[in-house]
């Protein structure tokens, strides 16, 4: 191990399709404000290699660069980092008392990506040596010790050295809420808390989104809603991995803002509209996969998810072709007022949350307006029919109920101007 292991210089260990136990892939050297990935020689010798990927770092000899955007760090890399809530965790650890109140920027990308938990969403991982892989892992606690520590956290305040182990394994998935990560023997969950900051409950509202839309026929992750010391606690079962006799798969996964050439510094670009295109020239089934994208784009508008930015849609990448992920993070805002927006546009430069701006925007995935319409309708019917079934799943209260329904699904801002069937 040299000096710059770590700190400049840290190398990338992949699972590749169907392994079980990963292999070194490359390096990542840090260069005043530029990073250099090249590929290790024996993972370019390896006939089973694959790109991380081919848009980005294709598999070729040399060192590589940033192909677009306006950050150092390829997207494909920056996808397996922490995002807000693990950077908290993390400065927490590195900074204690002092955490709460610095800037998440005065740590470095590479200073995340080594201080993170191993098992992060999609399938790499980070290391200080080329040949010898060592898991950061967790340690033992209950889902109620998880979410005390995450408490403490948005506190401020100072963890045990045990509690920190364990929530620090959750480091690396991504999303700004309190979460952690669960194992069992047959499947893998991220664990979602309440934080200090909610106005209303926001794991339930998740949790019926999330529901709801399975219903409405999407593909979505497998949710569960439990309790911990008497508070909520949303449980999502994880499609990046996968139990083989031997061992746990890992499935690659990239995000749709790597996927259309933005970063962090560039997220208010993305549109559905330029997604769409690159379905139709680069995704698996790609006419199923449109239409799963406009159903998800229609239902955000219904359950009231604003949230829907870049980072919150994603695909499988096996080295040759990108398949849509299950939906995830469907999580209905609560808004004051009627007027909304997207964080995607949709049609156009338009990202108000409105369905017709999805009629505007229908032909781009390769529906007519008729159809478009026979979807939208049927999730309106669907959503009211199944309304009282999934309240009573996640034991919502009668007040939250009203306020659920008026405030967060089927908002009237999302009807403007259209014109539902005579069915609903």
């Amino acid at each position: 191990m040299t000096s710059n292991a770590g700190k400049n210089e840290i190398f990338v260990w992949i699972w590749l399709p169907g392994a079980t136990t990963p292999i070194v892939a490359g390096k990542l050297t840090k260069l005043n404000q530029r990073v250099i990935f090249t590929y290790g020689q024996s993972y370019l010798n390896n006939p089973t290699a694959i790109p991380i990927y081919d848009k980005e770092l294709p598999l070729e000899t040399g060192a590589q660069e940033k192909r677009f955007g306006t950050e150092a760090m390829p997207g494909c890399i920056r996808d397996a980092a922490p995002d807000a809530w693990g950077r908290r965790v993390i400065l927490n650890k590195l900074l204690g008392a002092k955490a709460k109140t610095v800037d998440a920027g005065v740590l470095d990308e590479f200073t995340y990506l080594m201080e993170s938990g191993s098992d992060r969403i999609g399938g790499m991982d980070f290391q200080v040596s080329p040949k010898t892989y060592q898991p950061r892992l967790a340690g033992q606690a209950s889902l109620e010790e998880l979410r005390r520590s995450a408490e403490l956290i948005e506190k401020g305040e100072l963890l045990t050295p045990e509690l920190a182990q364990a929530i620090h394994h959750g480091t690396s998935i991504g999303g700004a809420r309190p979460k952690a990560l669960l194992n069992d023997d047959q499947a893998k969950y991220i664990a979602k808390f309440s934080s200090s900051t909610d106005h209303y409950n926001v794991i339930k509202a998740e949790f019926m989104a999330m529901r709801l839309a399975k219903r409405c026929a999407l593909n979505v992750a497998t949710v569960k809603l439990t309790k911990a010391s008497g508070k909520d606690v949303l449980l999502i079962e994880r499609f990046d991995r996968e139990l083989r006799n031997n061992g746990w798969t890992r499935k690659l996964m990239l995000s749709a803002l790597t996927l259309l050439g933005l970063d962090e510094m560039t997220p208010h670009y993305a549109s559905y509209e330029d997604l769409a295109e690159l379905i139709r020239h680069r995704f698996t089934n790609p006419k199923e996969t449109l239409q799963e994208m406009f159903k998800r784009m229609v239902f955000n508008i219904l359950c009231g998810n604003t949230d829907d930015h870049a980072r919150n849609h994603a695909a499988f990448w096996d080295g040759k072709h990108l398949t849509l992920t299950p939906a995830y993070d469907l999580c209905p805002q609560m808004r004051q007022g009627g007027e909304a927006s997207q964080a995607m546009m949709i049609a156009g430069n338009d990202r108000s949350s409105r369905l017709v701006t999805c009629l505007d925007s229908a032909k781009n995935f390769m529906l007519s307006d008729a159809q478009a319409r026979q979807i939208i309708d049927a999730q309106i019917r669907c959503i009211k029919e199944h309304w009282e079934a999934v309240c009573e799943e996640a034991n919502l209260p009668p007040m939250d109920r009203a306020l659920f329904k008026d405030r967060l699904f089927l908002n009237s801002y999302a009807f403007e101007h259209y014109q539902t069937s005579s069915q609903n």
